[in-house]
């Protein structure tokens, strides 16, 4: 594998991954931009819009006609909150010219053309996006909203997170507020999208076996051409965390099964520390052995699922259980013993040879899929922190059990979100 990257115009990148492994090219392209109230429902119902059709190929028939004569051809989109920025993604992917009999396409050139005319050449009249599509995705987005209780240790997380960052950009739901939805239209929409294309990040990526025309038949294109510089605004860098005192927030509803979710900030110094606190949460929660899944759910079984996570770019850790209502004093109090082992140490060499083995069997596994390699290397960009994966396997191997104590008595709980039944 081999990775370039060159800055085309100011605020805009173009990524090449050369993988011989692969019998297809995938085309990614991001645009992103801090996340805002105002910004967050626009987002999501432009991310929508958008992919129902272009000047050239103005309904979704069409788009799938294209893709199908292009040997099947595959199109989708989708929308990410990643630390304080909101993410519009694309993605088309199509068979590798090599592969494709009798060759005399560009099958890589035109799968770039079709998916920079979804981005950047939307379907506009009278100077408006169509109004059946823009209205036909609201209601689409007002039943994603409205139906977001329905996953419950999702609708759990998502709370937890709206609990530790109210009236922060983090703490916004990505799908956006029905409240914002009522006054969005086609004209008013189609202006949002003028200004946000003008001024967000763009990142374009290939992958696949690739040759050197790539990168032109990029910069050449008529639609990247029409794209002027732009200042970015992305929000990156270790978010310092102020001591807080714990909170506890309990919320009824018509469940089953108790959802348990603690949000614990990580006072990270420097940019070396993600890395031991990669290691910290895999000894906690991250995996079969950790401590979350051996002593909550295995030996004391208070959990039917118990586990942990850690958002890199908020320097967060979230512990998420599900487990019966009457369990939950309990519970926490494991759990929270579970902390202290870790901040005294009370975890075996074995435990971090486990950890490591589990985090470099993941980062060797990084180039196996080709959204896998994109998601890592826009990772990398966001981040503005560049190592190859030889280099990303050695930090891992380098971390000590000194390190992994100093995340754990840096780390404190922030907030113990709880979902319960309103009759226990």
């Amino acid at each position: 594998m081999k990775y370039t990257e060159k800055e085309i115009k100011k605020g805009i990148k173009i990524h090449i991954i050369e993988n011989e492994k692969f019998k297809t090219n995938l085309v990614a392209v991001f645009l992103s931009m801090p996340i805002t109230r105002e910004n967050v429902t626009k987002n999501s119902l432009l991310s929508a819009v958008l992919r129902r059709g272009s000047m050239n190929m103005p309904t979704s028939t069409d788009i799938n006609k294209q893709l199908e004569e292009m040997y099947g051809a595959s199109f989708d989109n989708g929308l990410d909150k990643t630390g304080d920025n909101d993410i519009l993604k694309f993605y088309m992917e199509t068979i590798n010219d090599n592969f494709i009999p009798q060759n005399d396409e560009n099958m890589l050139k035109t799968s770039v053309e079709k998916l920079l005319e979804i981005v950047f050449n939307p379907l506009i009249k009278n100077e408006k996006f169509n109004d059946e599509y823009v209205q036909q995705e609201k209601d689409n987005i007002k039943r994603i909203i409205e139906g977001k209780v329905d996953n419950k240790a999702r609708y759990a997380f998502d709370r937890c997170i709206e609990e530790m960052y109210k009236n922060k950009p983090y703490g916004l739901y990505k799908y956006g507020y029905i409240e914002d939805l009522e006054s969005l239209d086609a004209k008013n929409l189609y202006e949002y999208y003028q200004k946000m294309i003008s001024e967000c990040k763009i990142d374009i990526f290939v992958s696949g076996k690739l040759d050197q025309n790539t990168l032109n038949i990029i910069e050449n294109n008529e639609n990247i051409q029409k794209l002027n510089d732009r200042e970015v605004k992305i929000i990156n860098g270790i978010e310092k965390k102020e001591k807080v005192e714990e909170k506890e927030v309990i919320e009824e509803m018509d469940v089953t099964q108790g959802k348990v979710v603690i949000g614990m900030d990580l006072d990270l110094k420097n940019e070396e520390q993600k890395y031991d606190a990669l290691l910290y949460n895999a000894i906690l929660g991250g995996s079969a052995s950790s401590k979350m899944f051996q002593e909550v759910r295995e030996k004391a079984s208070l959990a039917y699922t118990a586990s942990s996570s850690y958002v890199r770019y908020k320097s967060n850790i979230f512990i998420r259980c599900g487990i019966e209502i009457k369990n939950y004093k309990k519970a926490i109090e494991i759990i929270k013993k579970q902390l202290e082992d870790m901040k005294n140490g009370i975890f075996t060499d074995e435990d971090i040879e486990n950890a490591k083995k589990g985090i470099i069997s993941s980062i060797k596994s990084i180039d196996d899929e080709q959204d896998t390699e994109i998601t890592y290397f826009f990772g990398q960009e966001l981040t503005n922190n560049k190592i190859t994966l030889e280099e990303y396997i050695k930090k891992i191997q380098n971390i000590s059990k000194e390190n992994i104590i100093k995340i754990a008595n840096d780390a404190q709980i922030n907030t113990i979100y709880f979902l319960k039944n309103k009759e226990l």
